[in-house]
């Protein structure tokens, strides 16, 4: 796969060129639920996450409750830090809503009860970003229980460099997005 440079970031050429728009009511928020990490956290994080497993700990469902309180919010894995998950599935900040998967973060966000928004790797997802000759690189992963995302963006004509914008923006700037997009012309 072509690896594209963007500034003083290196992207999957298929980030710029992928449709994507995540539909709730069609995936039902499996990216909160299937895998066998959390959702990768930065250093800068940590503490606000902490802080909110603490603040929902009465409102978050029993077996993400009882896992934080038996190992904490977060894990280290080869030296990177993720949420901790229920026995390796969902999120322990994950619980439902008519069969659909929401984040108790975003959720108290959205409320005004926490300022601190979920971890950017989950709201930059599908991407992931990873190091690449010691630079940010940004990885489209393709993932089977986004295809429903893929085909929402296709009939919908949005690409996900535009549905991932504001996020995009927040993490590495505006004159990269900018960057990004004028690549799409």
């Amino acid at each position: 796969m072509p690896v594209i440079s963007v500034g003083d970031i290196l992207c999957d050429s298929d980030l710029l060129t992928a449709r994507f728009s995540c539909n709730l009511e069609l995936c039902h928020g499996a990216c909160c639920v299937e895998g066998e990490l959390g959702a990768p956290v930065l250093a800068d994080e940590v503490e606000g996450i902490e802080d909110a497993a603490a603040t929902l700990s009465r409102e978050l469902p029993d077996r993400g409750r009882q896992t934080i309180s038996r190992y904490g919010a977060l894990e280290m894995y080869r030296g990177d830090i993720y949420t901790r998950t229920v026995d390796g599935g969902e999120c322990v900040f994950a619980f439902q809503e008519n069969g659909i998967t929401f984040c108790a973060i975003e959720r108290a966000r959205e409320e005004g009860r926490l300022e601190i928004p979920k971890p950017v790797s989950c709201r930059l997802f599908p991407i992931r970003v990873r190091k690449k000759f010691g630079l940010d690189y940004l990885v489209y992963e393709q993932h089977a229980m986004c295809r429903t995302a893929r085909e929402e963006g296709t009939r919908k004509g949005v690409r996900l460099v535009n549905f991932l914008e504001r996020v995009l923006e927040e993490r590495f700037g505006e004159e990269t997005v900018a960057s990004m997009k004028a690549l799409l012309t």
